[in-house]
């Protein structure tokens, strides 16, 4: 949205939260929507652009930052950089071994890649909410939401990656039988046989919308406490330009905001990371 246009403060509000979105268009030929209306249009099959370049470009830099510092590790004076990264993997490290009963070599760097990814995705709700998508706005590109973790595509991909992984260990670690078998064979159980066959619908249900929920909320609370996030500076941004004591009065609430929010950001990573290893350890365990 150029910003010459002078627009309302629903319309601000409704394009800042909008995706550039790819996808096919009513007509039958594939492009990149010009409004709202048209991303909605598109369907489930739209990919939201912006998420998906924000997403893989910091997992990238989070690839090379920990690349960088493993080629240049040393074992006398560290710089700060190494004390940095080592301080983190011996968190991430920590909280496995707190968490993690059973013995995989995957769940260590998958908690730290999860833990470092949603971090950087979560801190570019710390860019002014205007500076981004007015720059890019400059080449042409008139949507842009650079907060991946805002977006439930991406949230619902992370969390869905986790579930299948936690699937594929329960059956691999309990065989297929003993994965059914704590599908319905518990919380109820019975010596009578034919009891026991009457509580295997109701426990499979009880235990299949517990196993559902676990992505859902894993996917929902980061999403919802990020989108959350992202909607206040929305709403505090629009007090610049109305006035100068406004202005300032946005300008201190942006502030506070902005240095509440590296908590929330830092804790619903470090809860994301959780989660996963927690989510992991009932997969290896036999009930």
């Amino acid at each position: 949205m150029a910003s010459s246009e002078a627009i309302t403060s629903t319309e601000f509000i409704r394009h800042h939260l909008t995706n550039l979105t790819f996808g096919r268009h009513l007509d039958g030929h594939w492009g990149m929507a010009q409004s709202g209306e048209e991303a909605a249009e598109m369907g489930f099959m739209a990919v939201h652009v912006d998420s998906l370049f924000w997403s893989f470009t910091l997992g990238v830099l989070f690839l090379w930052i920990f690349r960088k510092v493993a080629k240049s590790v040393t074992s006398g004076q560290p710089g700060m950089m190494q004390n940095f990264v080592e301080w983190i993997v011996e968190f991430i490290d920590g909280n496995v071994r707190d968490s993690f009963s059973s013995k995989n070599d995957l769940v260590a760097p998958m908690a730290l890649t999860l833990f470092c990814w949603v971090f950087l995705m979560n801190l570019m709700d710390l860019v002014p909410v205007e500076v981004l998508p007015r720059a890019l706005d400059l080449v042409g590109i008139h949507f842009q939401k650079v907060v991946p973790s805002t977006d439930p595509n991406i949230t619902f991909g992370l969390a869905l990656s986790v579930f299948a992984l936690m699937i594929y260990y329960s059956i691999k670690v309990k065989g297929l039988g003993g994965f059914a078998a704590e599908l319905t064979m518990q919380p109820f159980e019975a010596k009578n046989l034919a009891l026991k066959i009457l509580f295997i619908p109701v426990n499979f249900f009880l235990e299949f919308v517990s196993m559902i929920a676990k992505p859902i909320s894993h996917s929902l609370r980061l999403f919802g406490n990020m989108y959350a996030g992202e909607m206040i500076f929305i709403l505090i941004s629009l007090m610049f330009g109305a006035g100068v004591t406004l202005t300032l009065f946005g300008g201190v609430l942006q502030f506070i905001w902005a240095v509440f929010h590296i908590l929330i950001i830092t804790l619903q990573a470090f809860i994301f990371m959780v989660l996963t290893i927690v989510y992991m350890d009932m997969a290896h365990q036999h009930h």
